[in-house]
């Protein structure tokens, strides 16, 4: 899931469609976190090779406003949402949303905007729900086709999941969660979770 991961700037909801009109479309949000991704690495590359802390302080910047955290962790939880505390379910939305942007940050630094092309927009936009297909060249020349769902929330749109060739992030981290909430408990998860965890704050 790193490509996916590395290029995203990167559920029912009754949203009104006069309230999406006043915000960016989900491909202008899409099109947004690609162009301020890009102006604040590009002169910075080196530099944010070594320094981690700054790098994730820029992923931070540009995914946080567009990227539905909560969304994402209760599906990801599935059905042991219910079962978590809200103290639980906090600490597993905040170490998910964590660990997408230190995959996020590994590699952003070889990002080009050149490299994503957006192709059109399915779904229902004036229900709240939307999906941006694109597509992203590698540098050897191979296509890869990623779309991204949106839901429009809290008066503008956000991605809460990434789907790279047929394969969704939210759907393979449920699946990987799953089996580990019924072997070790959602506790034990979410510590261990949050162990594997680097510290965002070292410069290295």
């Amino acid at each position: 899931m790193r490509i996916t991961l590395s290029l995203v700037a990167l559920m029912a909801i009754a949203a009104a469609p006069a309230l999406a009109e006043t915000q960016p479309g989900p491909e202008q949000v899409i099109r947004e976190a690609s162009e301020l991704t890009i102006q604040a690495i590009d002169g910075r590359r080196e530099e944010l090779k070594q320094d981690r802390a700054a790098l994730f302080a820029i992923v931070d910047e540009v995914l946080l406003p567009r990227w539905d955290r909560s969304a994402t962790g209760q599906a990801v939880m599935g059905r042991y949402w219910r079962e978590a505390t809200p103290e639980q379910r906090e600490a597993f939305i905040n170490g998910l949303y964590r660990k997408l942007l230190d995959s996020y940050g590994e590699g952003i630094l070889e990002y080009n905007s050149d490299q994503l092309k957006i192709t059109g927009t399915r779904g229902d936009p004036d229900k709240g729900l939307a999906v941006v297909d694109s597509e992203v060249k590698l540098t050897d020349g191979t296509v890869v086709p990623i779309s991204y769902r949106l839901r429009f929330h809290d008066g503008s749109w956000k991605v809460f999941d990434v789907i790279v060739e047929g394969i969704s992030y939210l759907t393979t981290y449920r699946n990987q969660y799953a089996s580990e909430f019924r072997a070790k408990g959602i506790q034990a998860v979410i510590d261990e979770l949050q162990a594997s965890l680097p510290d965002s704050s070292s410069g290295s």
